[in-house]
């Protein structure tokens, strides 16, 4: 059975590109007050992967109007020169954001080290004490993938009040802020996980289903109810054959990518399932763009509050 109405796709490249043009907008009126926000990302040791996606947040923030700087300590650096170099950043009064690049050596603490940054740079919105402002609706700075999506459906008028809200995955960093928000926003929400019995009978209920497992394809298309709104936060590559056609038989595009590259990124949700919904976020280039947009507002809105400048 498919969705009474064709799908609308949740366009997270313009939804992105939109929220980095405001972010613009907003650091020229802060120029223009003699303030211009500063986000330091650390990465330590080398990591490839994570070396192309830092330097493209450290880009963005750049052309942006950030001042963007990236510190590489080596794999090496003990704990505690890395809670001195977190000290040192904490104390700078040019460093509105700092954001620790995970993952980190197995010789440091992240849950440590993140609770050692200021909560008022904390711009990945991990520290205990901005979990509890979120908790509470006081003002902080929110995980950017859960608030980024929250933009997503409010840019697009798509009704969050009174909604059945499913979070499948409950991470620190996207499933429990994810059910946070859509309940700040008025929504019935349900959160499930490894252990939830009859998943399927919980995403069936959902007006919106966020699925944030870290499975390819773990909603099928009998999980979903005709009409859902689908957010896929997964990413996920795909490299055997086999799981390509379960997927992607017939998608000619992909199929090229997959067998130039040996393999294609998707999310948690099944594509077929999108068939059936009202709106959907495509992977790539539905919640991904999102996360750095975010991260770009989340330095600004940093910026402000140590200011004791208002924020939205």
């Amino acid at each position: 059975m498919k969705s009474l109405t064709a799908p609308h796709i949740l366009d997270g490249n313009a939804i992105a590109a939109a929220i980095k043009a405001e972010v613009a907008a907003e650091i020229e009126q802060l120029r223009a007050h003699g303030i211009r926000p500063g986000l330091t990302v650390v990465m330590v040791g080398n990591h490839p992967a994570s070396e192309v996606y830092v330097r493209n947040k450290v880009k963005t923030s750049a052309s942006l109007g950030i001042v963007g700087e990236m510190l590489t300590p080596p794999e090496s650096i003990t704990a505690d020169e890395m809670l001195t170099l977190i000290a040192a950043l904490n104390a700078r009064d040019d460093v509105d954001g700092i954001l620790i690049q995970l993952p980190l050596p197995r010789h440091i603490d992240a849950k440590r080290l993140l609770e050692a940054v200021a909560p008022e740079k904390d711009v990945d919105g991990f520290h205990p004490v901005n979990v509890g402002r979120l908790q509470t609706g006081q003002p902080a700075l929110a995980p950017c993938t859960p608030a980024g999506i929250i933009e997503m459906l409010r840019r697009a008028k798509v009704p969050v009040a009174g909604q059945n809200a499913v979070v499948v995955g409950r991470s620190d960093i996207v499933g429990k802020p994810m059910a946070m928000l859509l309940l700040h926003g008025n929504a019935t929400v349900t959160i499930c996980h490894s252990k939830t019995k009859d998943l399927a009978s919980f995403c069936r209920s959902a007006d919106i289903l966020v699925a944030a497992i870290g499975k390819a394809g773990m909603i099928t298309p009998e999980m979903v109810r005709p009409g859902a709104v689908l957010i896929d936060v997964g990413m996920n590559r795909v490299t055997s054959q086999t799981e390509f056609d379960r997927f992607f038989a017939g998608d000619a595009k992909r199929e090229a990518a997959f067998q130039k590259n040996g393999s294609v990124l998707m999310g948690d949700i099944d594509p077929h399932a999108f068939e059936l919904a009202s709106y959907y976020t495509p992977v790539p280039g539905g919640v991904g763009p999102l996360t750095i947009a975010m991260l770009m507002a989340n330095t600004v809105r940093a910026a402000r509050l140590r200011r004791g400048l208002s924020v939205s």
